[in-house]
């Protein structure tokens, strides 16, 4: 089992929303992550929020409205260089310290994180 299936368990699906809430906050106050997205926010968020309720081991609604993730090819049309991994890391690290979740939740968030920002890298 994927150690950041347990995520859901250990949080819900309340705090999974609440997260992706704070980290469009951030996206907000930061214009090199605004500029990447349309006026209207809502379908990113929904589209963050039932993605990370899959990843996290809750309802598998993501695939089966989307199909299969596919992350960097989704994400292929935008430069995503070391910096802007940076921006968007530090917009979901922020969102995730205003969360305030349990130590093991936070840990396994953080390295979930890290990973998907680190791969999501296609442009030096």
């Amino acid at each position: 089992m994927n150690p950041f299936q347990t995520i859901y368990e250990l949080i819900g699906e309340e705090k999974i929303s609440l997260l992706v809430r704070y980290f469009y906050e951030e996206v907000e106050k930061t214009p090199a992550l605004r500029k990447l997205y349309p006026e209207d926010l809502i379908p990113a968020e929904r589209r963050l929020f039932l993605f990370l309720l899959q990843v996290f081991g809750g309802p598998q609604t993501y695939s089966q409205e989307r199909g299969h993730p596919r992350l960097r090819m989704r994400h292929f049309e935008w430069q995503i260089d070391p910096a802007m991994r940076d921006h968007w890391l530090n917009a979901m690290l922020t969102a995730l310290e205003k969360l305030k979740p349990d130590q093991q939740a936070k840990e396994l968030m953080m390295g979930y994180f890290i990973k998907v920002a680190n791969h999501m890298i296609n442009h030096e």
